[in-house]
């Protein structure tokens, strides 16, 4: 038996509970770790009310990201045994893999040993956020030094993994942000350049910024109306990256951009990375060598208990935090 977080029904935060549940163990080729902390993801504020691309089944858990000790493996599982310390490959289905829990199971590829000196917490805080930008921006995007990297929703935890692998590469990143609030701590944070989308017109601000080089790569979280100012400004045969949708706006299709400039629109999933060994490990290799040499080194916005779980997911939906949320248990 263990605590683990599920809901019942779709709604806000408040439909989160801390429940007793059987647990199993692990089956052939998978993982079980007492959870020591788990990194907080926009994806499981979607599953719980109901818009995210899986669908839940209740009472269902949730959650990507854990960090923990290896409890028990399974049938044929070799390299990992009890006691190892070890985070998690975020896993394709969190309803199948939940991560909300004192015990969890995942399969056994998605369980790394991350380097020593990370603490629980920021093991937690990797794998989702460092995965997501690595994918769009060294894996499909080929990003380079000195290209310029336009990256909206620069504060969120993506963002800010965004900005140090561009960084890491020699790219040039400029944070994109609806207020100057977080101007500083982005500049801190690594940005070449912050635009602040509701106080600057940000087509002018991006062209002064790129010249005639323009924008190679856009990673945008956002879509709606700024496709249109974000493609305007980009170079012949650049390529835009759309990972979320935040805007509730409609999405114009910026057709003159795209034909006049050969553009690459193109959505992405992080799936793309975790379901291909081979680009997975090309990842994790690129991932593990950043946070060794501490060019990559997550940031965590606050820390909640386990205890206060729906309190952590109403700070999720703020929006007001600065890189990642964490939950220790």
């Amino acid at each position: 038996m263990a605590r683990a977080v599920r809901f019942h029904q779709h709604g806000g935060p408040e439909v989160l509970r801390i429940e007793t549940v059987d647990v199993p163990s692990p089956a052939t080729s998978e993982v079980q770790i007492r959870v020591r902390a788990l990194g907080l993801n926009r994806a499981e504020a979607l599953l719980r009310r109901g818009t995210y691309i899986e669908s839940a089944t209740f009472p269902s858990g949730l959650g990507l990201e854990a960090a923990g000790v290896v409890e028990a493996v399974g049938d044929d599982v070799t390299g990992f045994v009890p006691g190892d310390v070890v985070s998690i490959v975020p896993p394709l289905s969190m309803v199948r893999w939940p991560a909300y829990a004192e015990l969890a199971t995942f399969p056994a590829e998605l369980i790394v040993k991350h380097p020593p000196e990370l603490g629980f917490e920021t093991a937690a805080a990797v794998w989702m956020q460092y995965l997501t930008a690595y994918g769009a921006l060294v894996d499909i995007a080929g990003l380079g030094p000195r290209d310029i990297v336009a990256i909206t929703a620069a504060s969120s935890s993506v963002g800010l993994a965004a900005i140090q692998i561009a960084n890491r590469i020699g790219a040039v990143p400029v944070a994109l942000t609806r207020t100057s609030i977080k101007r500083r701590a982005l500049l801190d944070a690594g940005a070449a350049h912050v635009v602040a989308s509701d106080e600057e017109l940000v087509g002018a601000r991006l062209l002064e910024i790129a010249g005639s080089k323009g924008v190679r790569v856009v990673f945008d979280a956002v879509g709606g109306p700024a496709f249109e100012p974000l493609t305007a400004v980009m170079s012949p045969g650049g390529i835009l990256i759309e990972y979320g949708g935040l805007s509730p706006a409609p999405t114009p299709f910026p057709l003159s951009n795209v034909l006049g400039k050969s553009l690459t629109l193109r959505g992405y999933l992080v799936h793309e990375i975790v379901r291909d060994p081979a680009r997975l490990a090309k990842a994790k290799a690129f991932i593990v060598d950043g946070l060794s040499d501490r060019t990559l080194k997550p940031i965590i916005a606050r820390t909640f208990r386990f205890e206060d779980i729906v309190e952590a997911h109403r700070f999720l939906e703020s929006n007001n935090q600065f890189g990642k949320i964490v939950v220790m248990i």
